[in-house]
């Protein structure tokens, strides 16, 4: 499993990792839903598309998108496909999102911080530290 949830003092802490930014992006996603629960059934289909000034900030607004998505949809998901481009002067983000209705089983996260938030790369692995408000 690429991710691992730990301990916070007041909100949901998660570490997550991957062998690219896309594997990254991809297992910070599945361990976002992870805590707040799974579709009953995979029977939608979502493109995300966005750019931002560096991958912290498309980490964010990647997660943030998602959260924006299940709020409005009503919609869990469990499968990503992510592609992400450097370039300047924007990152940019492209990816397939799959899932379906659902409701939070889990714990119910309101909003991604930035706070602590750095993405590292180490022996092969890009690693990073997410903050969830819960």
């Amino acid at each position: 499993m690429p991710y691992e949830e730990l301990t916070h003092t007041a909100d949901i802490s998660l570490r997550v990792w991957g062998a690219s930014l896309e594997e990254l992006y991809e297992s910070a996603a599945r361990g976002m839903f992870g805590i707040m629960g799974r579709p009953a059934k995979r029977t939608v289909a979502r493109l995300v598309s966005l750019a931002a000034a560096d991958r912290e900030s498309l980490l964010v607004d990647w997660l943030s998108e998602l959260l924006y998505l299940h709020e409005t949809n009503g919609e869990l998901y469990d499968h990503f496909e992510v592609s992400v481009k450097a370039g300047a002067p924007d990152w940019a983000l492209d990816s397939r999102v799959f899932g379906g209705p659902g409701k939070v089983t889990g714990t119910k996260i309101k909003a991604v911080t930035y706070h602590g938030l750095q993405i590292s790369f180490s022996d092969g692995v890009y690693k990073a530290t997410l903050v969830f408000d819960a």
